[in-house]
């Protein structure tokens, strides 16, 4: 049986740009440009993000990113194929960003999804996620829900 691993990569290698474009691809059937708040590879190469991508079998099947802002931690570019649904892979990206978080000194992690995402949101919801006001430079629009977790 093979086991599913979680690690930090570059977003810039080939399996990484692969599964940001199918993140996005998903994210523009559902929401127009300006619902979308997106980041490119290049926007995800900083030294304040952590890039995890899970794998199987060495194939990339997944990924996220836990942006370190100055007082949160905000959780991008979650997204697991259609084909690799169902395996457990959103919870082990998102287990493997939390304890990062907090060996980072994180005490909470924010997120903007949107109420049309229904299998994102029961993930989040059964993670502990709550709603919240939005945060950042987010503004409050119908396509957006805001969540966040405590993590102290």
């Amino acid at each position: 049986m093979s086991q599913t691993t979680v690690a930090i990569e570059s977003p810039l290698t080939d399996d990484a740009r692969a599964l940001i474009a199918g993140s996005e691809v998903a994210m523009r059937a559902v929401f127009s440009e300006d619902e979308c708040f997106t980041f490119s590879p290049e926007e995800l190469d900083k030294p304040n993000i952590a890039f995890f991508v899970a794998r199987k079998n060495a194939a990339a099947m997944g990924c996220v990113a836990l942006v370190s802002n100055a007082k949160y931690g905000e959780i991008k570019r979650l997204f697991v194929p259609d084909s690799a649904r169902g395996l457990g892979i959103a919870k082990s990206l998102m287990t493997h960003l939390e304890s990062h978080a907090r060996s980072n000194k994180i005490d909470k992690i924010s997120l903007e999804t949107g109420p049309q995402l229904t299998a994102a949101v029961s993930l989040y919801t059964a993670l502990g996620y709550a709603t919240c006001p939005a945060f950042g430079n987010y503004k409050t629009i119908p396509a957006s829900l805001f969540m966040e977790k405590s993590l102290s």
